[in-house]
């Protein structure tokens, strides 16, 4: 365990949406338990905020809800996890994120449970963690340059000033950065949020224009895996690793 200080001990792991570019695969099963190279890909995701040191874990569900909290209750022993549970209504990331505010502290790590990645020197949570500034940061995104998003066909998202500060991709445009689907978040990024299902993104956009919205390079590898074709290539990728 790295010995460095973290942000923060408590992390959400975002659980709920349907699957659908990973059908058929998703037809009987939610999407974080479509198992990588042996393991479920929330498993992937539980293990590492495990080993860097995080304690305490959110989860959101909603597609076939009791089969993925019956896998946590079964399956792990730590991080210690707390349900947030959206059955009743789909709320997407931000909105997903407000419901669970009430179980999270003021600074969280939150990140997508179908993300896999290899570490560079130091795990992506003590990366956020020196990178974060809690005066000048609403939240801080995990990204990854092209030539190190394997499986990667898109256009990029997001482009860094000097200073570390995020802004979109023109539309016609190449951008540099991928979001990795992993952040460290204050809960000033939630303020005044709208009700019901919304995007982060909504959120994300205020914080661009108030220069609050920042993001640092990470340094080891990561795998897009939305699509089912995408799992054999990630798993000769680990094996090789």
């Amino acid at each position: 365990m790295n010995t460095l200080p973290l942000a923060s001990d408590t992390a959400m792991v975002l659980s709920a949406g349907l699957g659908k570019r990973m059908r058929p695969l998703t037809a009987t099963q939610p999407k974080p338990l479509v198992r990588v190279a042996g393991k479920s890909m929330i498993d992937h995701t539980l293990d590492k905020l495990d080993a860097a040191g995080v304690t305490k874990v959110v989860v959101n569900v909603h597609y076939l809800a009791d089969a993925l909290e019956g896998h946590l209750k079964v399956r792990r022993k730590g991080p210690a996890i707390t349900v947030s549970d959206e059955r009743e209504q789909l709320l997407e990331t931000g909105g997903g994120m407000v419901k669970a505010a009430p179980l999270l502290p003021e600074t969280f790590f939150c990140l997508n449970s179908d993300n896999i990645w290899l570490d560079g020197p130091v795990d992506v949570f003590h990366e956020l963690s020196l990178g974060w500034d809690e005066a000048a940061m609403d939240a801080l995104l995990l990204m990854v340059p092209h030539p190190r998003a394997m499986n990667y066909r898109g256009e990029g998202d997001f482009h860094l000033d000097p200073a570390g500060r995020v802004s979109r991709r023109k539309q016609g445009r190449v951008a540099p950065f991928i979001y990795s689907g992993i952040q460290l978040v204050s809960k000033r990024l939630l303020r005044d949020a709208p009700e019901g299902p919304f995007s982060t993104n909504l959120l994300w956009s205020r914080a661009i224009e108030e220069g609050r919205l920042f993001g640092i390079v990470h340094t080891g590898l990561w795998f897009e895996v939305g699509e089912p074709g995408a799992i054999r290539p990630t798993e000769e990728w680990l094996t090789r690793a």
